[in-house]
């Protein structure tokens, strides 16, 4: 650390540091970009070139080179034309000539100006007019008011009769109506034919099929559940299986016993 001292009062003379050289690149100025379409030569080579970043790049057998294959127009083209462009001291700034000041005027006030001090309005001011007379005179020359009288609805001709349109709207919603009726009647005398009436005799056949169906799976039931312990999954889904079916057996032989039984055809 520096120490204390009287002499860092004193200013010190400012010394400018050397100049460091100005930096030059070890490459090329004109290097050709790396995978760039610039300076790419003819349509046949492929869509960017130098892609190994060389030094100078191989033109191959083309010598053409694209007109805007480049940062704007090649050196020369610009050509500006001094006709486009104004020049100095042509504008009307240039000149030195400004246009004459003029004082502002106010546009005129649309209210009436406020009255002054001195100024004292005009009290007094009686009109011989008879407004009685004016007013009779006006009313006796004037035509009279003509009475609009109240138009008779009861004497109409189609007064309390239902309107056509109300007429033509219920006959299409009775039209509706009818055509709904007829589907459902065509669907439920569709659907009784495909119904079929069973006899006495089918029906006691089924209830024998159903109930030595009945008989078979319940003994098989009374074997799983009576001899054997069920301690594997096998039986107990068997047994499971059993109660199903003995359930849906007796529910059929209870629908035998109505009266009448439909068997519908479509299923």
């Amino acid at each position: 650390m520096q120490q204390e001292s009287i002499y860092n009062l004193i200013p010190k003379e400012y010394v400018p540091p050397p100049k460091e050289p100005m930096y030059r690149s070890a490459y090329p100025s004109n290097l050709v970009p790396t995978a760039s379409t610039f300076n790419n030569y003819t349509t046949s080579r492929p869509k960017i070139n130098n892609i190994n970043g060389e030094f100078e790049l191989v033109k191959g057998p083309h010598s053409h080179k694209g007109q805007s294959n480049s940062l704007g127009r090649p050196k020369g083209s610009y050509k500006p034309d001094t006709t486009m462009f104004r020049l100095k001291n042509t504008g009307t700034m240039g000149s030195n000539q400004l246009p004459e000041i003029q004082s502002y005027k106010y546009p005129p006030s649309v209210k009436p100006q406020v009255p002054k001090k001195d100024e004292k309005p005009i009290h007094g001011l009686k009109s011989n007019k008879n407004f009685i007379i004016t007013n009779a005179v006006e009313n006796i020359l004037s035509a009279p008011k003509q009475i609009v009288e109240d138009v008779a609805w009861t004497q109409k001709k189609d007064y309390g009769k239902v309107p056509d349109y109300l007429t033509k709207i219920k006959s299409s919603i009775s039209s509706e109506y009818e055509i709904i009726r007829n589907m459902h009647i065509s669907e439920a005398e569709e659907m009784d034919k495909q119904k079929y009436l069973m006899s006495q005799e089918e029906i006691q056949q089924l209830k024998e099929g159903l109930k030595k169906k009945w008989e078979s799976v319940n003994k098989e039931y009374q074997s799983i559940t009576h001899i054997r312990m069920i301690d594997t999954v096998g039986l107990k889904r068997k047994k499971e299986q059993c109660e199903k079916e003995l359930a849906q057996l007796e529910k059929d032989i209870e629908k035998l016993n109505k009266n009448y039984v439909f068997v519908d055809t479509q299923k």
